[in-house]
């Protein structure tokens, strides 16, 4: 029986190379989109993939398209976070901005740990489940004025942290990937990084198929991945 990933924000960037490479190694894959329409007319049309809605703002979307997975397909093997947003909301943002920090920290982090609650269960009794979260470097230093983006994604290391020290016993492996700037449109006009010098998301979909197939005794916690050299 085919393993079977949940991806989120799998309709583009890192997600959607994820979902290419996964496809073709051979799992079943459950997409969480918001656009149900528009990403099956653009995207994967084939037995072995199971589009729901979801919405890293609405949690009740989290735990339906899980219900829906498991009813698909019996079980969850992996749970990859790929869903996230960039603000560059600076330390001394201005009046208004506020409502930029709440979405940054609703989307980047409660997002995922809402999504990882409503698959524990099933995780678990996997006994070999695997949970891959795109955190960014921005979530191990802070470079520049980017605060707001910066303290959502340390948060969401400690978030990688508490699931791995609560799941390890039950087979769960987390691992925290922290590439600097990828080449997709969330990068675009963000950096002075050429497009071609960047790290390519066919590279990191290749990292986390990977990943997938080491033993419980051999899964890295955290992977720091840079396209330039950081001092």
């Amino acid at each position: 029986m085919p393993k079977t990933i949940l991806i989120s924000g799998s309709n583009r960037g890192i997600g959607q190379s994820i979902a290419k490479q996964l496809l073709a190694d051979g799992y079943q894959l459950s997409l969480g989109v918001r656009d149900l329409y528009q990403s099956k007319e653009s995207s994967f049309d084939c037995s072995q993939v199971l589009y729901h809605r979801y919405d890293a703002l609405d949690p009740t979307s989290a735990l339906a398209w899980v219900n829906a997975t498991v009813k698909q397909w019996g079980g969850i093997d992996g749970l990859i976070h790929c869903a996230g947003i960039l603000r560059s909301t600076p330390l001394l943002f201005a009046d208004g901005e506020e409502l930029d920090l709440n979405t940054l920290w609703n989307v980047n982090l409660m997002g995922p740990w809402w999504l990882t609650r409503a698959a524990w269960k099933p995780l678990c009794s996997s006994g070999q489940g695997r949970i891959q979260v795109f955190v960014s470097m921005s979530g191990k230093r802070v470079k520049g004025r980017m605060t707001g983006y910066s303290v959502s994604k340390f948060a969401l290391m400690a978030l990688c942290q508490s699931m791995r020290n609560e799941g390890w016993e039950r087979g769960i492996r987390v691992t925290a990937l922290c590439p600097s700037w990828v080449n997709t449109d969330m990068a675009n006009g963000q950096s002075h990084i050429s497009r071609d010098a960047m790290t390519q998301p066919d590279d990191l979909a290749m990292l986390s198929s990977n990943l997938l197939t080491l033993p419980n005794t051999a899964v890295p916690f955290e992977l720091a991945l840079n396209c330039s050299l950081e001092i």
